[in-house]
């Protein structure tokens, strides 16, 4: 009898020796860092209203198995998206483009009442390499805010709401302006005002923060209201990412109709550098829009990494929405990340601190995450 007990004992423990080990939260090993670019947002994370989605990526034979992994993403959790709204914009831009006969993504046109002459190629680039808000806001005419809304949702992508341009006087105008378009050298045409609903209130957490803002020179000591702004939580912006990257994983009908070529320029689009698009280098260096593991730097970034991205900052809030690959080291992942930096409590005082805490913490937040991708099997 006593023997039998006894090998029932080592039984139990075998199979609890045996037991699989949960797998650890990446994000949550990643933020223990002892690096002072995360533990000073570590330590005080409730104030920097800290949202992270990681996707592991893995492969089997043909199949791409995505594992999400979490910390404090909550989409009722309002967070202000700044210019990661311009990626939505730029796919809605392409897909109407293509139920089109009489345009192109380089047919040339002017906003009507504007003397700058574009395309919607050239735009789309200026957009992914300097984040340019005019370029943004040429496309808004174009598509009018419920056309641009609407072919989000339908995709799966809520809640999701743009209701203004960006950085511009009258950014809210529901009613767009006409387009001047190029039918060759000397023809033109209008196009069609598109007029949308009047946006309603948010009704979500933390639409308004801080202690006071500033409009014009004066200070207003309550809460910014972000109600009326643009909302595009960190869940739909990752997924918009993984449909883009991966779209032949997802169902035809959550997927964006982009032919080949569209979606071949748009990829390209998204991870060339300023440098090679044109612009100063010295001005626009390679990380001027890449935030995760190179944002602290302005050292070249290495030609066998490409990072698809979109980042957003502005009123004290940084995003970062991005697909990395390295191509050396046959390893890729996605993270979107967003924090608030704005010690201070008042909006629209330009006090924020961007190059001292946010974009430090992003940087190493991205390579805790690709260190991490290169150590696991």
């Amino acid at each position: 009898m006593q023997s039998q007990k006894i090998y029932f004992l080592v039984f139990v423990c075998l199979i609890f020796s045996c037991k699989k080990e949960e797998p650890k939260n990446p994000l949550l090993e990643a933020l223990k860092s002892e690096n002072r670019k995360i533990s000073v947002v570590a330590d005080s994370i409730e104030q920097h209203e800290v949202q992270i989605r990681y996707t592991k990526i893995d492969r089997l034979n043909d199949s791409i198995i995505f594992t999400d992994y979490d910390f404090q993403v909550e989409k009722n959790n309002y967070f202000y998206p700044a210019s990661t709204v311009k990626f939505p914009a730029a796919v809605a831009t392409l897909e109407k483009l293509n139920e089109l006969d009489s345009l192109n993504r380089y047919s040339n046109f002017y906003v009507e009442g504007d003397s700058i002459k574009s395309n919607f190629a050239r735009s789309i680039e200026e957009i992914f390499a300097v984040s340019d808000n005019d370029a943004n806001n040429r496309l808004i005419e174009f598509l009018g805010f419920d056309d641009l809304n609407n072919r989000i949702r339908l995709k799966g992508l809520q809640p999701f709401r743009i209701a203004h341009r960006l950085s511009t006087i009258n950014a809210d105008e529901v009613t767009t302006k006409p387009l001047v378009i190029y039918l060759n050298d000397s023809t033109t045409t209008t196009s069609e005002s598109i007029t949308s609903k009047i946006p309603e209130q948010l009704k979500f957490n933390g639409v308004k923060k801080g202690d006071g803002f500033y409009a014009g020179d004066s200070l207003y000591e309550e809460p910014f209201d972000f109600g009326l702004k643009n909302y595009y939580p960190i869940n739909s912006q990752h997924e918009l990412l993984k449909r883009i990257i991966f779209p032949n994983q997802f169902p035809e009908v959550e997927r964006f109709k982009l032919n080949k070529n569209q979606h071949e320029f748009l990829l390209h689009a998204m991870h060339t550098l300023p440098k090679n698009t044109g612009y100063n280098q010295a001005e626009y260096y390679d990380s001027y829009g890449k935030f995760f593991m190179y944002g602290d730097t302005k050292e070249p970034i290495p030609d066998y990494i490409k990072i698809y991205n979109k980042v957003g900052y502005a009123y004290g809030t940084l995003t970062d929405c991005a697909y990395i690959k390295d191509t050396k080291n046959n390893i890729d992942f996605l993270v979107t990340a967003t924090i608030l930096v704005n010690s201070d409590g008042v909006f629209n005082d330009d006090n924020y601190e961007y190059d001292d805490i946010g974009i430090p913490f992003l940087a190493q937040l991205g390579r805790e995450l690709y260190d991490y991708e290169l150590g696991r099997k």
